[in-house]
């Protein structure tokens, strides 16, 4: 996770950079597997088909090559409007908070703090073995989450050892201490007793009743 040769951030680190808590640093930041975008292609790819008939099947019609067009057109825009989510999305996974940005024009950010996780599952299918990819599922306290599951993760194997070792390794207590955003609990008050049985400095003591 280190900037480019050209010395620009990356696209995640922005997200970051705008999102995270002073201090706070990203361990794990991506974007979701390409496979994500097989099936929109699958999807586009027979319109696409079917609007370049349409306007090659008689260019000198006006009325079939404009309408060829625009489905050819349509096709292409909604599949780049699918690659452009997929790129401005970004999986990022904090020592306090996971958060996944996304959105094109407006941008949306969900978060989900660690200390709230109770479980982690990995699930990886027999594509996502042969591409690359997998699915993460968090269970957590209280109700649903949309964090809940994230799908087409890349190196789902070691981002699954990464984000275990952050939930259950052995500094975890520490990293997930405080609050909801990572802020550190004030000390416990001490306890007062109940009942104070010392006697009040410069308090004149009664001797005690002679007893009848």
């Amino acid at each position: 996770m280190t900037g480019r040769a050209d010395g620009h951030p990356p696209r995640w680190a922005k997200d970051a950079a705008k999102y995270l808590l002073p201090g706070e640093q990203a361990v794990v930041a991506t974007r979701r597997h390409w496979a994500v975008l097989l099936e929109p292609a699958a999807r586009s790819l027979p319109v696409l088909v079917l609007g370049v008939w349409v306007l090659t099947l008689d260019p000198r019609n006006r009325f079939t090559a404009t309408v060829g067009l625009l489905v050819a057109l349509g096709a292409l825009g909604w599949f780049g409007l699918r690659a452009g989510e997929w790129w401005m999305r970004h999986f990022i996974v904090t020592r306090r908070r996971v958060l996944l940005t996304s959105g094109i024009v407006a941008r949306t950010v969900t978060l989900l703090p660690l200390r709230r996780i109770t479980d982690l599952t990995w699930k990886e299918t027999l594509l996502g073995q042969v591409l690359g990819y997998g699915t993460f599922r968090f269970e957590s306290a209280g109700q649903q989450q949309a964090l809940s599951q994230i799908t087409f993760l890349p190196r789902a194997d070691l981002l699954y050892h990464e984000v275990s070792g952050l939930l259950f390794g052995s500094d975890w207590g520490s990293s997930s201490g405080g609050d909801d955003e990572g802020n550190p609990e004030p000390p416990p008050a001490r306890e007062r007793p109940e009942h104070d049985t010392q006697p009040i400095p410069g308090a004149r003591q009664e001797p005690p009743a002679p007893p009848r």
